[in-house]
């Protein structure tokens, strides 16, 4: 009977245990914010950059299709735009998957600063929920592209092996 009662006093005193947060593991915490908050200004102006690469290439693939209308040079101008709509298609796509793992960096680092400097669970709370969903986003993208090197791979080997039987 005494180790049952000693088995829910231990219980009890576990039931009672409380994650501390430091002022060393505050002062991490705003550090990590401060370089978030860097690491997404930064990823925004590369989005902005994917952008008007993006448009400039649908801009390139017009203006190769308008020089290319008349002669032997009409194919060629047919080829241009749709490379240049391709790569355009291209870089939007990067630019929209990129964009929501940054904003998730930047949603983190804002809510972390607020909760810091406020000393409010509920926005640190949020914070950690949007850095979760960056690194579940990242995550993803990282499986969806090694997918794809591996998809890559296997192709290789098939066509090789295909050519080099022939």
């Amino acid at each position: 009977m005494d180790n049952y009662s000693s088995f829910n006093e231990q219980q009890s005193a576990f039931d009672k245990f409380e994650l501390q947060f430091t002022q060393q593991a505050q002062d991490y915490v705003k550090e990590i914010a401060k370089w978030a908050t860097f690491l997404a200004i930064v990823g925004f102006i590369f989005i902005g950059f994917l952008v008007l690469g993006a448009l400039g290439m649908f801009a390139m693939g017009a203006t190769m299709s308008s020089l290319g209308n008349g002669g032997a040079m009409g194919s060629m101008g047919a080829m241009g735009m749709l490379g240049g709509a391709a790569m355009g298609v291209m870089f939007l796509l990067m630019a929209v998957f990129y964009f929501f793992p940054v904003l998730y960096l930047y949603k983190f680092a804002s809510n972390a600063k607020d909760a810091i400097n406020s000393n409010n669970t509920e926005r640190l709370t949020v914070a950690f929920q949007n850095l979760k969903s960056h690194y579940k986003f990242v995550g993803i993208l990282t499986i969806i592209g090694m997918s794809f090197y591996a998809l890559a791979i296997v192709v290789s080997i098939v066509g090789g092996v295909a050519a080099a039987a022939q």
